[in-house]
């Protein structure tokens, strides 16, 4: 990356609507100049323009979670439980006492306590040595985060982790408003 390409992800991390016409006369390049740039950064997987939702203005709650695996098996089957999960919005591996650190986002206080704790929870996976989960108060900078609405109100009969919502009971006491993904959400997400 140069300069002008610099230029042209820090424009697109403000705005990532800005027409070629209004980016090329941040840049200092013609509009072409600029697709062409543009193209070869989206090509070359170096950057990726896409919607994030501000997590403060929804009135969604977020945390991060820590894991420490067993082995590098468990950790590759928690990950393949949880790649579709709509509540993971990272996950990161890591050396050192945690192998695995997770945002995760929920819609509201007693939702986040419930999939901190049962058995659709990150921490309830097979192979989970020991963790901690820590809710996030204010956001500082950047209250976006990649939200994977994707997998969200895909009418699914059973959650993507393979655990049922309806029999838990913070489920059917309403203390949980259940998986995004399944046709018994009861949810804003």
């Amino acid at each position: 990356m140069d300069e002008v390409d610099r230029k042209i992800i820090s424009r697109l991390r403000l705005d990532g609507r800005l027409s070629l016409t209004n980016l090329s006369k941040h840049v200092g390049y013609s509009s072409m100049g600029v697709k062409k740039r543009l193209d070869k950064l989206v090509k070359g997987n170096l950057l990726k323009v896409s919607g994030e939702l501000n997590v403060e203005k929804l009135g969604l709650y977020t945390a991060i979670v820590f894991l420490e695996m067993d082995s590098s098996e468990s950790m590759s089957k928690l990950l393949e439980r949880f790649k579709d999960c709509p509540r993971v919005v990272h996950i990161f591996t890591t050396i050192g006492g945690y192998n695995l650190i997770a945002i995760i986002v929920a819609e509201d206080q007693s939702t986040l306590e419930s999939i901190s704790m049962e058995r659709c929870s990150l921490r309830s996976a097979e192979g989970v040595r020991r963790s901690e989960f820590y809710p996030i108060g204010k956001i500082y900078y950047e209250p976006f985060l990649p939200v994977r609405q994707e997998l969200t109100h895909r009418n699914l009969q059973l959650p993507p982790c393979g655990v049922d919502c309806r029999p838990c009971d913070s489920f059917r006491s309403n203390r949980c408003v259940g998986c995004p993904s399944i046709v018994h959400y009861r949810g804003k997400l």
